[in-house]
């Protein structure tokens, strides 16, 4: 990691600024701190990391850019068997986004929606990402970064225009 990378910090794209010992520096927005849970993390706090996809890099779930569109909440986690079912609160502005079988990030981990209830989505989370992530952190209440499936908001601006498409 060199100044001026990318690097996901629990979904949220930062830019290194600087490399201090074992960490790195990034400024963030009073934007980016009000509409993350950023804002709300303290010196300690666990993160998931995660340095931005190149061409040579195997993409292995939907392609996330870190452009988080708000935060959710856990609603519940199940223990079953050898999983995890985690139930989520998104906000109601992103419930049309979230999709049965479809893709969402929540803090920068692809994941597949399993059960839609209004604007809550059950994820069931493997052995490997909840030990690997910040997933087993998580407790009823606690705030997540969730980016919805970007071509579900393709798809929806392009629909809000009723022409047919221009000659070029």
């Amino acid at each position: 990691v060199s100044p001026g990378d990318s690097i996901a910090t629990s979904g949220v794209c930062l830019t290194v600024t600087e490399l201090p010992g074992d960490g790195f520096w990034a400024d963030v927005s009073p934007e980016t701190l009000s509409l993350t849970t950023l804002g709300s993390k303290g010196i300690g706090d666990a993160v998931n990391l995660e340095t931005s996809l190149t061409l040579q890099t195997a993409l292995g779930g939907h392609l996330v850019s870190g452009h988080v569109d708000g935060v959710g909440h856990v609603e519940r986690i199940v223990e079953d068997a050898r999983f995890w079912r985690v139930t989520i609160a998104a906000p109601e502005n992103l419930a049309r986004y979230i999709a049965m079988k479809g893709s969402i990030c929540v803090d920068g981990t692809s994941l597949t929606v399993n059960q839609i209830d209004g604007a809550s989505f059950e994820l069931t989370i493997i052995p490997q990402t909840w030990e690997e992530t910040v997933f087993s952190d998580y407790q009823t209440g606690s705030p997540v970064n969730l980016e919805v499936d970007v071509i579900a908001r393709y798809l929806e601006r392009l629909m809000q225009y009723d022409q047919s498409p221009s000659e070029s």
